[in-house]
């Protein structure tokens, strides 16, 4: 596979961004994300034209519609329509959402599962068939989630179990710790601390919107704010330097902008790369 190990900084690819980049695809970014589902039904154009994007550059997915959590039977076609499009564009790493977003039909939105041990189980079955069919590693990421309805484990303890015992990687989404902590009420530094280093893949970082001074909405539709790229910094010093994406769904500013955010990503990864390398060689 062309990308089994990647690194540096990355931005999410979005079918409006295409006609901008396509004839000029910038270098300043290390690696590019797409989501499967926006993709698997199209041919043509489009087919050519993101062909020419993973010829060239270092791609990962990020799924929409997996339903790891979800009541209904999981989708087999479906994965393995994900299966034959990894294979296609040689892409080794697939992520998706610990949630769900189906139930007698697609909910539109990413659902909260209940975190007791029946569902660290069920997630778990789910999460083997999946990495049986893809034959790599399931990434799952951490969501961002406004209830948790019959809980009876933490976020925390809840997440940590379903990545020991599936056995599977982690996308660490910086926004959506700052979120919940806000939300919920805990420390996102703990919660970042306690996160598996050795399971972490890659990262995100995103923007969200202020509904209030104590409920934030995760929309992928703003720029970072200052705590977030400080606990992006925080996750640096804990976990050492991983890959990072930039994740922008709507509002998207012209690239040069978004360039901007990488850069800054890349920035904080010098920073705390040159400080492991000082610590390493005192």
């Amino acid at each position: 596979m062309r990308n089994k190990h990647f690194a540096g900084v990355g931005l999410g690819l979005r079918r409006e961004m295409i006609s901008e980049l396509i004839d000029d695809i910038p270098s300043a970014v290390d690696f590019w994300e797409v989501a499967p589902e926006n993709w698997i039904p199209l041919g043509g154009s489009y087919q050519k034209q993101l062909s020419r994007f993973t010829d060239t550059r270092q791609f990962v997915t990020h799924g929409l519609s997996l339903s790891i959590g979800g009541p209904d039977p999981l989708d087999i076609n479906f994965v393995k329509d994900v299966k034959a499009f990894l294979d296609t564009h040689q892409i080794e790493h697939y992520s998706e959402h610990l949630s769900y977003c189906s139930g007698k039909g697609h909910l539109y939105d990413l659902m909260p599962i209940p975190f007791d041990e029946e569902a660290v189980k069920y997630v778990v079955e789910r999460v083997k068939m999946v990495q049986d069919i893809i034959e790599r590693p399931l990434i799952l990421e951490n969501v961002s989630y406004y209830a948790a309805p019959n809980a009876k484990m933490s976020e925390r303890d809840f997440t940590l179990a379903v990545l020991e015992e599936s056995n599977c990687k982690m996308l660490l989404d910086v926004n959506n710790i700052y979120v919940n902590s806000i939300n919920h009420g805990y420390d996102a530094e703990d919660f970042l601390a306690s996160m598996p280093t050795s399971r972490i893949q890659y990262g995100h970082i995103a923007g969200h919107f202020d509904e209030a001074d104590d409920l934030k909405v995760d929309t992928h539709g703003a720029d970072i704010i200052q705590p977030v790229w400080d606990l992006l910094e925080k996750a640096y010093e804990i976990h050492g330097v991983f890959p990072t994406l930039l994740e922008r769904d709507f509002n998207i500013p012209p690239i040069k902008e978004l360039l901007l955010e990488v850069d800054k990503i890349r920035q904080l990864q010098k920073k705390h790369s040159v400080s492991v390398n000082i610590k390493d060689h005192a």
